[in-house]
């Protein structure tokens, strides 16, 4: 999913797993790995499709305007690192990988205040520089806000909160391991959840722990977690384990918890069944995805199923005109009714281009993709509406939407504002 992954199926590792699971992919990869040397990999059966789709014309029903453009930091880096922008009052926060954080007026895109959380480590040899591909990023969750807050987590495990009125540091906390996803405040509470799978809850005013949840972690896992959402006095957050939960905010006392997939199949790559997109709550209900499984419908009250159908994606879904809509793994766009968990549409007019989560309000669904263009499509049948080419580096974080204004931060740290109108 906001959420941060390596690589789509990169595993999150820890120093002991590294090399042994290094080896393990070697393994599991076969001759694919190695299918550049002549005669290696290229003896017969039909190959797998891996090209983007290419871009059909069609006639545009919508105008894309954009409003504003201003630079936040020095991009997102290589480790698929999404940090979405979070809207708070009249100003919208956005981050790069590397420890900028920076508030903008979100009407003009003016400056109100940039800040630098810590300095990059700059590795210069050794298993880390090969498996992070001599990226120094250490931003690996945020932006998260709330309780006058701006919130974000770092590799190295430290939450931090900056002031929402001047950036200035508050406190920050150590958690023990890398920050998957965003924090959250609510509450009077700060929630944020490591890729080691523990969940827990700090004090809004100091960053004192208050409780913690572990969920068993397997082997093999993609980099990256669920974000937690919260209702009332609830927590709901997925784990790599393939269960959501729902804890009382208070106490973390667990109230229920529903497996979405099993693992299944010989490898461990097979038998990856994280939930690292978001629960999303409507209509009393929670939804709620695994890769390489199955998307449920749980009631929110009890954890009990009212349908599954099988959609698999590691990216937030969203909801809108009576559906739920998922980016699936080879991105194939999918539209589920809400009540009855049929599919409505699917298509893959965009298949296998690197997109973005969805994001569904007024009529429109509206994705990004790895070449940097932002799609608009109608909720109700898929068909394309719009197309604009935001920035040539890509597309990867999730947008944020403020009233009719639709944010969009690119992989080179531009963040942009845009409005949408039939033409």
């Amino acid at each position: 999913m906001t959420n941060t992954h390596s690589c789509p199926h990169r595993a999150s590792l820890n120093p002991l797993r590294s090399i042994v699971l290094f080896i393990a992919a070697l393994l599991v990869s076969g001759c694919a790995m190695f299918s550049w040397i002549p005669g290696v990999g290229d003896g017969g059966g039909d190959k797998e499709n891996t090209e983007p789709a290419k871009l059909v014309d069609f006639d545009a029903e919508v105008k894309i305007q954009r409003q504003w453009k201003s630079k936040v930091g020095d991009g997102l880096g290589k480790k698929y690192i999404r940090l979405q922008p979070v809207v708070a009052a009249d100003r919208i926060v956005a981050a790069d990988a590397y420890g900028t954080v920076a508030a903008f007026d979100r009407f003009s895109g003016k400056t109100i205040w940039r800040q630098k959380i810590g300095d990059v480590e700059r590795i210069t040899s050794g298993l880390n520089r090969f498996l992070d591909r001599s990226d120094s990023a250490f931003v690996s969750g945020g932006v998260g806000a709330g309780e006058g807050l701006v919130l974000m987590g770092t590799t190295g495990g430290e939450v931090v909160a900056l002031a929402l009125s001047d950036g200035s540091e508050q406190w920050r906390a150590y958690v023990g391991s890398e920050i998957g996803a965003s924090p959250v405040a609510a509450q009077g509470r700060v929630f944020a959840q490591t890729i080691d799978g523990a969940l827990i809850a700090l004090d809004a005013t100091n960053g004192e722990q208050l409780w913690s949840y572990s969920s068993q972690v397997p082997l093999l896992t993609l980099r990256g977690t669920s974000t937690p959402v919260t209702a009332r006095d609830v927590v709901y957050t997925g784990f790599s384990s393939g269960k959501v939960v729902a804890l009382r905010a208070s106490n973390g006392e667990p109230i229920w918890e529903q497996r979405i997939m099993l693992p299944e199949g010989r490898s461990e790559l097979e038998r990856i069944v994280d939930v690292d997109a978001a629960p999303l709550l409507a209509s009393n209900s929670v939804f709620a995805q695994a890769y390489q499984g199955r998307m449920m419908r749980l009631s929110a009250r009890d954890g009990r199923p009212r349908w599954e159908v099988e959609v698999s994606s590691f990216l937030n879904l969203t909801e809108g005109l009576g559906q739920v809509y998922a980016v699936e793994e080879k991105d194939t766009l999918t539209a589920v009714d809400q009540e009855r968990g049929e599919v409505i549409w699917q298509h893959e007019l965009l298949a296998r281009r690197g997109l973005t989560a969805p994001l569904a309000f007024s009529n429109y669904l509206v994705v990004g993709d790895a070449d940097g263009y932002l799609h608009v499509m109608a909720q109700r049948d898929g068909r394309m509406m719009g197309r604009e080419k935001v920035d040539g580096k890509g597309l990867r974080t999730p947008f944020t939407l403020a009233e009719s204004t639709l944010f969009v931060l690119d992989n080179a740290g531009g963040l942009h504002a845009y409005s949408i109108t039939s033409r």
